[in-house]
């Protein structure tokens, strides 16, 4: 085998691995709860209140497990240990607790449903940033970087696998603990596929830099702060724009077409539209300014949660879920893309923060929608719980608008996105 076959072959097999971690800690471990929820309300095991505070309970151990990621260079230096983690070990810990904590979700306990899924966006948020960082430098090794787009199709798959699952269940009337077993079971499966990998040597070549070290060899940073804090701020908009659809979705259809026989498929339309955007990113030209990528998404998003407040039929919530997820993850990648650009080779960090305050927008998000429902009809609520979204997404593309004006991009000595996409 020639040397460009072996590196396009572990290339293959960095991005797959990937991709099943996402599928299992984000498609699985974080957004099984979404086609689950209605099968909860069925069994009158909680009310859209409890399940709004179950939703920003995940979100608020997402924020921890990013706000972790992103100090996890300081932590190390403050304990002085003489041994950090690797990346590997890390996402195999982020996985194994995933599992764990979404069969537990199957246990007769409702008080302890807050802690499950508050441990479950944590293992979630360290999952995506390792997963991120780990995948986006193999592959900037083996000059496949365009290849991490396939990364991020991981959570699209495991939210359709998820939504299709659930559909069989419902018609047979099944109760929702057996519907979180069976979660358990596709995540252990995606975990038993991603472990061979990430049990190898080469993935425990990336450890957690303790040098300090935040951007160029001198210790200043590649770009301003102000350039960098417009990027943070602007993907925080994502977080909370998405988040209120994403969650909702089963509900918000269910009040719209009571009676539709199409009513499981909105969830897994929106997981093919995450599928769709992730691998359709991987072929952009890496000239493409990741930011203007990113207010375009941003555009996307807003019409797909448009449409179906727009059009309250079975074709315009299907178009619109597929448009809301169709930027999904790709805005991930290009925001993890965008991180390697600003901080270079010590990114891991500035990618904990962006997650960070993304999992931020995703806990206001449902807290908004409480608040909402608490003062008016759950018709109504959701309505201007969805107006305040679509008003946070475009707030976000005119950010990212604002630093392609002010700070024109160039390509740096050491630059991923301009190397290799």
């Amino acid at each position: 085998m020639s040397p460009a076959e072996t590196a396009q072959r572990q290339a293959l097999c960095v991005a797959l691995t990937g991709l099943a971690c996402l599928a299992v800690a984000m498609g699985l471990g974080r957004f099984a709860f979404t086609p689950v929820l209605p099968m909860m309300l069925h069994d009158g095991l909680l009310d859209l209140r409890q399940a709004s505070a179950l939703a920003s309970s995940n979100y608020l151990g997402y924020l921890l497990g990013a706000l972790l990621c992103a100090l996890q260079p300081w932590l190390w230096r403050q304990l002085g240990c003489a041994w950090t983690p690797s990346y590997a070990d890390l996402i195999r810990a982020g996985l194994l607790a995933t599992v764990v904590l979404t069969l537990a979700m199957a246990l007769p306990s409702p008080s302890a449903w807050v802690w499950l899924r508050w441990g479950a966006g944590l293992a979630s948020a360290l999952v995506f940033v390792f997963t991120s960082g780990w995948c986006l430098s193999q592959l900037g090794r083996l000059d496949r970087s365009h290849w991490g787009a396939w990364v991020y199709a991981g959570p699209g798959a495991g939210i359709m696998v998820s939504g299709l699952a659930v559909t069989p269940m419902v018609a047979l009337d099944w109760p929702s603990p057996w519907a979180w077993q069976v979660m358990a079971a596709l995540a252990l499966l995606g975990t038993a596929l991603a472990w061979p990998v990430l049990a190898a040597g080469q993935a425990k070549v990336e450890r957690i830099a303790v040098g300090g070290q935040v951007g160029a060899a001198d210790g200043r940073p590649a770009h301003g702060w102000a350039e960098q804090a417009l990027t943070v701020l602007g993907y925080g908009l994502a977080g909370f724009g998405y988040i209120i659809s994403a969650t909702f979705l089963p509900v918000i259809a269910r009040q719209v077409l009571p009676e539709s026989i199409w009513l499981d498929l909105f969830w897994p339309a929106f997981g093919a539209g995450v599928c769709t955007g992730a691998l359709l990113s991987s072929r952009l030209s890496p000239q493409r300014d990741r930011r203007a990528l990113l207010a375009g998404g941003f555009v996307i998003q807003t019409l797909g949660l448009s449409l179906g407040q727009i059009s309250p039929s079975v074709a315009g919530l299907l178009i619109g879920s597929f448009l809301l997820g169709l930027p999904f993850t790709a805005m991930s990648f290009f925001a993890m893309q965008e991180a390697r650009r600003l901080r270079g080779g010590t990114a891991a960090s500035f990618m904990g923060l962006l997650t960070a305050t993304y999992g931020l927008g995703q806990v206001l998000g449902p807290l908004l929608v409480a608040q909402l429902l608490r003062h008016t009809d759950a018709a109504r609520g959701f309505d201007l719980a969805l107006g305040t979204a679509g008003l946070a997404l475009l707030g976000g593309a005119l950010l990212f608008g604002l630093a392609l004006k002010r700070y024109p991009r160039r390509m740096d000595p050491v630059d991923p996105v301009g190397q290799a996409g």
